[in-house]
């Protein structure tokens, strides 16, 4: 009769003999939470890396990765197009979960309900404080406020703040994974407004995602004092404060802005910031970003501009056209110089703040790995990692545990996973045609599945789950 140990062993030795769901073979494993770089062999199953081996693995697919990097996939934190159409470009570009964090949603369960099931990718969203203050101001729904409207330009009343810190605090009890903010957006939003979001923000401990809430040097409410409120606001209330797209507001001073994040992180605060590699941003011209002094403030002018629909320059004449009008238009205000240095940072995360007719929207991860890595060696391969991916789950993971299982190659972790080509990968996207496919990642995977797969994009496979915080 056999000893139970012996049957146990019998059984062990049965499993490990099975063969992998997938494995990925012969690849350049870089995991930037250890700093592991090496040949190895990983085994997927259930959707879950199981195995990460020095010698072959048995699988039932097998990904043959030999002369290709294999990493986790990007963690995009500042995605605004979060629609079918959006998703096969982050696909293409090596992103594998895609989080709406600066505007965010008011209502945390139809946002989630509408992408279950449907979406090739992971996908998450915070609560925001816009659309939940255009509510309660009584405002139609829109994206971004109008400069004109009551959720841009009317002061919140004690029982107006009141409602919207209770609305906030639902959002999180429904898994939002973050608070956001738009500052800029919503000008008569009061500093004490913002500190009384952040104090229910902390209770749950989620980062705030702050567009901040003016630029340029002009006054005395300036780039600084942007800077100094959302720190002041996390060293009040002890939220995690992260500044996005900090050069797209910063402009030439950005690189004092970022030494001022880094000086209080520090100092023990919990403050970070992102940003993403080009020169131009794209907003809402109707949005209160260019109310009056937008030049001085921005240190730009209309031939700044571009409209999106026709690619033309602006003038005078055409700026009040099509700021009645609204939408999108492109803002040129920052030298390629002045992109090299902050993407270079290490004290900044990687965010496409991605949109639909923004080549940033495909090419965003595919251009940092292209041009800033390999060609122009601004930064190294595994630094430009834990940019894109380790960091920012990090930077999620108190609020939404799911986080501690992405951004990393390791045993247990999610196999959200990208296979690319170091010497090839680079973005394609323009300014003048942002519908490019990035090109170099070979193997796109979520959860196990391949989203692209020989480098093309898979139209029916979906899935994504949804990235959310806990639910109370």
């Amino acid at each position: 009769m056999k000893t139970l140990l012996a049957l146990t062993l019998a059984a062990f030795t049965a499993t490990a003999a099975e063969p992998f769901d997938t494995v990925i073979a012969n690849g350049r494993v870089m995991d930037p939470a250890t700093e592991l770089d090496a040949i190895r062999y990983i085994g997927i199953s259930g959707g879950v890396i199981k195995s990460i081996s020095k010698t072959p693995l048995k699988g039932k697919s097998v990904i043959d990765a030999k002369g290709l990097v294999v990493a986790p996939g990007f963690v995009d934190m500042h995605q605004h197009g979060q629609g079918p159409e959006d998703y096969p470009y982050k696909a293409m570009d090596g992103v594998t979960t895609v989080l709406e964090l600066e505007v965010g949603t008011a209502d945390v369960d139809l946002w989630y309900k509408l992408r279950a099931g449907k979406t090739p990718i992971n996908f998450g969203v915070s609560i925001g404080h816009i659309p939940v203050r255009i509510s309660v101001m009584g405002d139609r729904p829109s994206f971004l406020p109008p400069a004109s409207s009551k959720g841009a330009k009317q002061r919140a009343t004690p029982k107006q703040i009141a409602e919207i810190n209770k609305k906030i605090e639902h959002g999180l009890r429904r898994g939002a994974v973050a608070v956001g903010f738009g500052l800029q957006y919503t000008p008569e939003a009061t500093q004490w407004e913002a500190l009384e979001i952040f104090r229910v923000a902390a209770k749950y401990d989620a980062s705030c995602h702050v567009h901040m809430r003016s630029k340029g040097l002009a006054s005395g409410l300036n780039i600084y004092t942007a800077v100094h409120e959302v720190i002041a606001l996390s060293a009040i209330s002890g939220a995690p404060g992260h500044i996005v797209h900090i050069q797209s507001t910063g402009n030439l001073t950005t690189p004092r802005l970022i030494q001022m994040v880094a000086a209080a992180k520090q100092r023990g605060l919990d403050v970070s910031c992102e940003v993403y590699p080009y020169t131009a941003g794209m907003t809402d011209i109707k949005s209160a970003i260019f109310d009056a002094g937008w030049q001085k403030r921005a240190n730009i002018t209309y031939i700044n501009l571009q409209w999106v629909a026709t690619g033309e320059r602006l003038t005078q004449a055409t700026f009040e056209k099509y700021r009645k009008q609204g939408g999108k238009v492109i803002v040129h205000a920052n030298p390629e110089s002045l992109v090299r240095k902050v993407v270079a940072s290490p004290h900044t995360m990687i965010a496409s703040d991605g949109f639909m007719g923004h080549p940033r929207n495909a090419g965003c991860y595919s251009r940092i790995l292209g041009k800033y890595v390999r060609e122009n060696k601004d930064l190294s391969l595994m630094l430009a990692l834990k940019k894109c991916s380790l960091w920012p789950a990090q930077r999620l993971e108190k609020c939404a545990p799911i986080f501690k299982k992405k951004g990393r190659v390791q045993v247990g972790a999610d196999a959200d996973l990208i296979v690319f080509d170091a010497a090839k990968i680079i973005d394609h996207a323009t300014f003048t045609d942002a519908e490019k496919f990035s090109s170099g990642i070979k193997y796109t995977l979520i959860h196990g599945v391949p989203v692209v797969k020989n480098g093309k994009f898979q139209k029916d496979a979906f899935p994504g789950k949804a990235a959310r915080g806990t639910i109370r």
